[in-house]
């Protein structure tokens, strides 16, 4: 039994409820090949091979339609009210159910905006299609886009601590990291010797390895989704991580600034100290304005607000996403009204979420000022799930 599962499915009745929705189908095959990302949180890591139907209805009836080589795991989740085992063909099944329900809204997994809503793929719809012919539900059939949003987005207890794990253990690597790095050393070598660290731990990455952690140091380092390089750390430089652990099938993302000091300097000169101050305000201001009900794009503009205030350029990111299973786990979104956002900084912020504040600044001559703190919505404003950077760490 997998507890994240229970108390995922026993979120959906509630969401469906809310959402004025009779039914919430997930049709899925070979996962192994083609995940629906949905999928570990409402049936666990087994995949499902033949075509599978996983059904939710608002009076908090689960149904799962497989093949019977994976009914018993089926079972043995203990989500599911039923499993209907099948031999040759799901259709007689499934159109059964759909029957006894009789749905007049069927939320199935498309989305234009969100990806993680987005599992059902183009041939496999046309498929469900095919099997809905000539009855009155293949014309039913709507985005589950707000069913998975408010399902991924609104935490269980579970999720919240396994969070707060990762983000401890991440800390953790962070503050060994703070204690030997030194000039001389070049972006890759910091990033191998965190990341033998990690490894040693038994734990994982919340993005590729290749890019995890990305340092960068002094100007000249490109900042991004980028692999650290070969550049060396010098006196004058700030160091910037990006770094994220993910334990027990959940993530961390945290970034982290460090400035070295040049002989003589007793603190880092004025445009890195009003650099730094700037994001530190930039953060606490997309803080202090979260609350649920607010759209995303209020937060972005707080945080953004303070970086063009103070003279700066304004960052071409969002201000925070969501985090969880993904360090970019979907949904609503901290951003600005861009087109390649669509909707998501339009959707509401939801208690329970779990979202990374980290707007950034380029100091000429120095780097990247970039902070990341995650924070977890309450039911009227925020709470850091770790004590936020606000002073420089000096090497």
């Amino acid at each position: 039994m997998n507890p994240i599962v229970i108390e995922k499915t026993d979120q959906v009745s509630n969401i469906l409820k809310e959402q004025q929705l009779d039914l919430w189908l997930v049709f899925v095959r070979e996962t192994s090949a083609a995940g629906d990302p949905i999928l570990p949180l409402i049936y666990g890591e087994m995949g499902l091979t033949w075509q599978s139907a996983l059904l939710f209805t608002p009076n908090g009836e689960k149904l799962a339609i497989l093949g019977r080589f994976e009914a018993e795991t089926a079972r043995q989740t203990t989500a599911y009210d039923r499993v209907i085992p099948y031999d040759e063909d799901i259709k007689p099944s499934l159109l059964q159910e759909l029957e006894r329900i009789n749905p007049a809204r069927i939320a199935v997994n498309y989305s234009e905006d969100d990806v993680l809503a987005d599992g059902l793929t183009h041939g496999l719809y046309l498929k469900l299609k095919h099997l809905l012919a000539e009855t009155p539900f293949a014309d039913q059939l709507i985005s589950a886009e707000q069913v998975i949003s408010a399902l991924r987005g609104r935490k269980s207890k579970t999720e919240v601590e396994r969070i707060q794990a990762a983000i401890a253990s991440t800390l953790e690597v962070f503050k060994s990291a703070f204690a030997w790095i030194k000039p001389g050393l070049r972006e890759i070598e910091v990033a191998e010797r965190m990341q033998a660290e990690v490894e040693q731990r038994g734990l994982d990455y919340a993005w590729p390895k290749t890019n995890n952690p990305a340092v960068n140091t002094g100007p000249d380092s490109p900042v991004g989704h980028n692999a650290p390089t070969d550049l060396v750390i010098q006196p004058g430089h700030l160091l910037h991580f990006d770094f994220g652990i993910k334990q027990d099938g959940y993530c961390a993302d945290i970034q982290r600034i460090v400035y070295f000091l040049k002989p003589g300097e007793t603190q880092p000169p004025e445009p890195v100290r009003k650099g730094f101050a700037t994001v530190v305000r930039a953060i606490q201001a997309a803080y202090d304005a979260i609350q649920p009900g607010l759209p995303g794009i209020e937060v972005d503009r707080a945080a953004r607000r303070v970086i063009t205030e103070a003279g700066y350029p304004e960052y071409k990111y969002a201000t925070g996403h969501q985090l969880g299973r993904l360090a970019h786990d979907g949904g609503a979104l901290l951003g600005p009204a861009w087109a390649r956002y669509g909707k998501t900084p339009f959707m509401p912020i939801e208690t329970g979420q779990v979202y990374t504040i980290e707007p950034g600044l380029m100091v000429p001559g120095y780097g990247y000022i970039g902070l990341e703190e995650d924070i977890l919505v309450t039911k009227s404003s925020a709470q850091y799930l770790s004590p936020p950077q606000t002073k420089l760490i000096l090497i």
